[in-house]
């Protein structure tokens, strides 16, 4: 049987012709310990801009979750966008599965490319991450966008109903999936209105899972499988830095309590917005409002003082 075009190909190409044209370069920094990361770097750093890191979540590498919004940050900042460690080009030897071990791997990378100060946002599970960079590193990070990124779930909440999937197992299989049926399924938990998935050939949906889900299958289902363990809203570092927090509306990955529990957590530090009618993948379902949110705090914010409006007048819908 011939087999279909590859969009995801064509896809691969056209991103990476975009960073390039962004000013972005593919990086591999060695670790040293068995672990490589894959970075987009700038070019040309210019020292005039302040550093950004961009941490994608699960499902595909950096280049698909961020490629939207490169061309529009790129004036403003100069861009760090890795692969996580068992995505894209990114891989490690060690057995480590934790998010620390991945805020680690990054703060390197960091290093390996002389920036001293950085903002991030991170999608998700890249939310996870940077929170852990963010407690870890207060003295290099400034500003936190955390986007739909239950980072202050407990590993009771699995018991107690608060997530819709709460197998750990069958959720690691619906966030990695190996089959055109378990990649539609995850759509459908991610977008508030997914897109017609049944009359998209499974080839298309085959291309994508061989290109983006089949390598380090049970290493990132471990990712997945580590995040609750032992987790206790009482051991969580409150971070400092002022604080963005997204989240979709609809969330059925990460409900929206753990987003009103995350902003308790935090406090005045914190800023919530909700954005109406989206679910999990809401950079994907509402990608203007989405930059909209992520320019005011990162951009336009720059020159006046952090939380000196009350939150009445702080809060966005």
């Amino acid at each position: 049987m011939a087999k279909c075009f590859s969009f995801v190909e064509s896809k691969n190409w056209c991103h990476r012709s975009a960073f390039a044209k962004s000013g972005l370069q593919s990086t591999i920094t060695d670790l040293k310990d068995g672990t490589f990361i894959h970075c987009w770097v700038p070019k040309t750093k210019k020292e005039s801009k302040p550093s950004l890191l961009l941490i994608h979540g699960l499902g595909a590498n950096a280049m698909w979750q961020w490629g939207e919004f490169i061309r529009l940050l790129v004036p403003y900042f100069n861009l760090y966008v890795p692969d996580l460690v068992f995505f894209g080009d990114s891989y490690t030897t060690r057995p480590e599965r934790t998010e620390s071990f991945q805020a680690e791997c990054l703060m390197r990378v960091m290093e390996a490319n002389s920036v001293r100060r950085l903002s991030l946002v991170g999608l998700s599970y890249g939310g996870f991450v940077g929170y852990r960079m963010a407690a870890h590193y207060g003295d290099v990070v400034e500003k936190v966008v955390l986007c739909a990124s239950g980072v202050c779930m407990e590993e009771k909440d699995l018991s107690e109903g608060v997530f819709r999937v709460s197998d750990l197992d069958e959720a690691a299989r619906i966030l990695v999936p190996e089959t055109p049926e378990k990649l539609r399924e995850l759509v459908g938990y991610t977008f508030f209105k997914p897109p017609p998935m049944g009359l998209i050939p499974s080839c298309f949906l085959s291309d994508f899972v061989d290109a983006m889900c089949t390598e380090c299958v049970e290493e990132k289902r471990e990712l997945v499988k580590s995040i609750p363990k032992s987790r206790r809203l009482s051991d969580l570092p409150k971070i400092h830095q002022p604080t963005l927090i997204i989240w979709g509306e609809h969330d059925q990955v990460f409900p929206l309590e753990l987003a009103h529990r995350l902003k308790g957590h935090l406090g005045e530090n914190a800023e919530l917005v909700v954005i109406k009618n989206a679910g999990h993948a809401f950079n994907v379902e509402k990608p203007k409002e989405f930059y909209k949110h992520l320019k005011r705090f990162l951009v336009d914010s720059q020159q006046t003082p952090t939380n000196t409006q009350s939150p009445k007048h702080r809060r966005h819908k």
